[in-house]
């Protein structure tokens, strides 16, 4: 008889992993899959182009349930896990489903940090975190005008985006005083942000909401500072929180996430944790490329066929904002004992910053021309002496390696 495993949770880091596990032990396992929405598995990241009217819904499904079925896997759709047993190893779900497992493995995700002011349940008030939120702003924007997106990162440029594209009017709050600071430094965010007001963005940088207002739907956000702005629509994209309530409520020990060793397993051996939910060595990761390190590590142990181990990882970021290019990638912000490679050109929006810290590349931040981003994050990774380079560097791997750029 195969061991039983179940996911828990049917998105991105979980099905990878299993595709991981799949091509390691195609058959050593009896798998069960629960999901709490009413879809297969879909790439989350897509959710921007289906907003902008780039994609549709179709374009971003990566396993329907067909793949599941191909695979012998059992897939519960539409039904939540809501209770781990750990002493009688089993799950129960919202619908009363129980199911028995050897092994365990939660990927709950996170979900979105909801702002505790007051209004925030009134109708029209939304995150932005699945296919359900993308139907209600698409609806919304069909019926109402403006739009206030609370959270100026990159789910919330990608929403402004998207609603602008669909026709609204929109305005972006942001608490900080500069634009995706957890990617950009602020003569990039600086520019980055000139650039969006070009294409009809409006933006309140260091406004700090404390109310919003309206009687049968949202009408206005009103700040701290008594300013008020209308509001049809406010979309809440100031942040993710792991979703480890379940692993909490069962006893594993958890702390901003659900704490996981160099296997990804927690604090039970038998369970283990990947993705946004996970926490290891302190750190939450919420970008695909840990995630996919992750899924690859899991899967060697589920397998029984490695002792590889975690490492963490080294997080970049690649986006594109209304035709905006962006990069950056580890320890961009520099500081002592650091040298910046700096390249301004203003009239093409071209902005480049390289942090060279002890001969090495430490971090890049990239604007308008990201080519070598790819190039970059490989030297940081690879913690490559650069030195010899230091006077052509920021020009790109054609001018350090031009043997390479011909192959």
């Amino acid at each position: 008889m195969k061991p039983r495993l179940i996911l828990v949770g049917n998105g991105m880091a979980g099905v990878r992993t299993l595709e991981e596990l799949l091509k390691r032990a195609p058959n050593h396992y009896d798998i069960t899959v629960f999901g709490e929405e009413p879809h297969g598995n879909y790439n989350r990241i897509q959710l921007s182009p289906v907003l902008a009217g780039e994609k549709q819904i179709a374009d971003i499904i990566t396993h329907a349930p067909s793949w599941y079925a191909a695979q012998g896997i059992r897939l519960v759709i539409g039904d939540a896990v809501v209770a781990i047993d750990r002493e009688a190893k089993t799950v129960t779900s919202a619908k009363g489903v129980v199911a028995a497992y050897d092994v365990l493995l939660l990927a709950t995700g996170s979900k979105p940090f909801v702002l505790p002011v007051p209004g925030k349940e009134l109708p029209g008030v939304i995150a932005f975190r699945d296919i359900a939120d993308v139907d209600t702003m698409l609806s919304a924007s069909r019926t109402y005008s403006h739009a206030v997106v609370i959270g100026g990162g990159l789910l919330g440029l990608e929403a402004a985006n998207g609603l602008a594209k669909r026709g609204m009017t929109v305005s972006v709050v942001h608490i900080m005083d500069s634009l995706m600071e957890r990617q950009l430094d602020k003569p990039a965010a600086a520019l980055l942000q000139r650039s969006l007001e070009s294409r009809g963005l409006r933006f309140l940088l260091q406004a700090a909401t404390a109310e919003l207002l309206g009687t049968e739907r949202v009408e206005a956000v009103r700040f701290k500072d008594g300013r008020e702005v209308a509001a049809d629509l406010v979309v809440m994209a100031a942040g993710i929180i792991p979703n480890a309530a379940l692993a909490k409520a069962s006893g594993l020990e958890c702390e901003r996430g659900i704490v996981v060793d160099d296997a990804l397993r927690s604090s039970d051996p038998s369970i283990y944790a990947v993705g946004e939910c996970a926490q290891h060595r302190k750190v939450c990761y919420g970008l695909v490329a840990p995630l996919w390190e992750q899924a690859a590590v899991c899967a060697d142990h589920l397998a029984q066929i490695s002792t590889a181990i975690y490492e963490g990882s080294v997080v970049s970021t690649k986006l594109k904002v209304t035709g905006i290019d962006l990069f950056s990638a580890g320890n961009f912000q520099g500081g002592e004992g650091s040298e910046e490679l700096v390249f301004r050109d203003p009239k093409r929006g071209v902005y480049k910053k390289l942090v060279v810290r002890e001969g090495r590349l430490d971090g890049a931040v990239l604007v308008g021309d990201t080519r070598d981003g790819g190039w970059y994050y490989e030297l940081i990774q690879q913690k490559a002496h650069v030195g010899h380079w230091r006077n052509k560097l920021v020009f790109g791997r054609s001018f350090c390696e031009p043997q390479a750029e011909a192959a």
